[in-house]
């Protein structure tokens, strides 16, 4: 079975949004407090900051669309890697410290299959085009 890259619009609105809406509220009902006060915090609001992509690219869901949508992608492996380093440079524990490394690993894994382009259903079965001899014709 060939890879599938996910399109914007499954990107979207079944990744952006709802994640970053979970995961803004995890700390809080995981506890993260308990062992470090930064832990909760620093999730929360690099969190609220992966919002920001989204809101900000030139695609439907997008509020403002100041950032071409290209951008995104490589915003969101951006904010992965930055997730990498919290738990050792600040010294987490407890559950705090193995949130933060599976949240990366997510990130950098799916931002690559993000795909920038998306074609249109009629593009990819060759409607509007016709064949004669093996050539297509475009009209």
């Amino acid at each position: 079975m060939p890879f599938r890259r996910i399109t914007k619009s499954i990107h979207t609105y079944l990744i952006d949004y709802p994640a970053a809406s979970v995961l803004m509220i995890a700390p809080f009902r995981l506890n993260f407090s308990k062992n470090s006060p930064v832990a909760l915090w620093l999730w929360a609001v690099t969190r609220i900051t992966a919002l920001l992509p989204p809101t900000l690219a030139d695609h439907a869901t997008g509020l403002v669309r100041v950032i071409h949508y290209w951008l995104h992608p490589w915003m969101d492996g951006a904010f992965g890697a930055i997730s990498i380093t919290p738990p050792s440079a600040l010294h987490f524990g407890g559950i705090d410290i193995c949130c933060y490394p599976v949240l990366a690993a997510a990130v950098l894994l799916t931002a690559p299959a993000v795909s920038a382009i998306e074609t249109s259903t009629a593009v990819v079965a060759h409607l509007g085009t016709r064949a004669i001899m093996g050539r297509p014709l475009q009209f």
